[in-house]
């Protein structure tokens, strides 16, 4: 049966994530040693996750699956990899990590775009994907709390770690607006924040259950559907736009933020012609990004299946 992204989510117990941020407070080695069981567990017991990634993996090496072995090998790193990125949220939002682990030119560019924000000039509509860890970037958003920074997110689906991100740092997450909340008045709201020098974070790369305007571009040498209310979106607010990106790169992470189009004087004429390009220039980059660092794609749900636009 296929599954879509909000019916797999973040899942495991509570307990058990818990125990795990607090082994990560004592120290790297002790959080390696019950991340690989917990990993192992997770990996063996949710079929549509490990499919999923296993699918994934050889889009992009079509000879692992000749070697059932080094597929699994494959798969199961990249699920250590996605655990080892929901513990870097947890201490991105705690204030736990150092800002100096951020490397790249785009951390300038991203603190050079809050300071623009702080002095009110225009903020922007900040276009993310789930691939690599852009929570880390809170450690530079941390440095000046002025600006107003906001995600829209299908929060119901994430709610558990939501719960335990909160319970683990004592700290209010991001400012949430659910996707299928969005509303004209959610719009003129959006518009208000931008003006007034904020920004806006969404991702691009999920079709929101309930919500089915898509459309198939080719990614990855196939067909998959990208949700076209994003790029509507930013036609709509006539503002900034930027594509932020941020992987681990040894114990460091790569910021890329970097401006992506300008709406501002976008005739409603021209609306529909630059909503294909723009489409087509993210899932472009998009690539060209998954491709370097492949083991950071945390969609684990059947990417290339029609989605599901039924809500769940």
């Amino acid at each position: 049966m296929k599954s879509s992204w909000a019916r797999v989510g973040e899942r495991g117990t509570l307990t058990g994530m818990l125990l795990m941020v607090h082994l990560r407070r004592l120290g790297e080695w002790p959080f390696k040693l019950v991340l690989w069981p917990v990993i192992l567990w997770y990996y063996t017991t949710h079929a549509v996750a490990r499919h999923a990634s296993r699918d994934y993996l050889a889009r992009l090496d079509p000879s692992l699956s000749q070697s059932p072995l080094a597929w699994h090998q494959r798969s199961f790193s990249h699920f250590l990899s996605f655990g080892r990125c929901l513990m870097d949220k947890v201490g991105a939002w705690s204030g736990a990590f150092p800002a100096d682990e951020l490397q790249g030119d785009g951390v300038r560019h991203f603190s050079e775009a809050l300071a623009k924000g702080e002095h009110r000039g225009p903020g922007g509509l900040v276009l993310v994907a789930h691939h690599g860890n852009l929570d880390v970037v809170n450690a530079l958003n941390e440095q000046d709390s002025s600006v107003d920074v906001s995600v829209i997110m299908h929060s119901r689906n994430a709610r558990k770690f939501n719960e335990l991100l909160g319970r683990a740092t004592g700290r209010r997450g991001p400012s949430i607006i659910e996707v299928n909340d969005i509303t004209p008045a959610t719009a003129q709201l959006l518009d208000a924040k931008i003006r007034a020098g904020g920004f806006v974070v969404v991702a691009a790369d999920r079709v929101p259950p309930g919500l089915g305007r898509y459309r198939w571009l080719d990614f990855l040498n196939a067909p998959a559907a990208f949700p076209e209310g994003p790029f509507l979106l930013a036609a709509l607010l006539r503002c900034p736009v930027y594509l932020l990106a941020c992987v681990r790169d040894g114990d460091a992470y790569r910021v890329d933020f970097e401006p992506f189009d300008d709406t501002s004087s976008l005739p409603r004429k021209h609306r529909q012609a630059w909503l294909d390009d723009a489409m087509f220039r993210y899932v472009a980059q998009l690539e060209s990004h998954v491709r370097r660092h492949p083991l950071q794609w945390f969609n684990f749900f059947p990417f290339w299946q029609p989605p599901e636009i039924s809500p769940p």
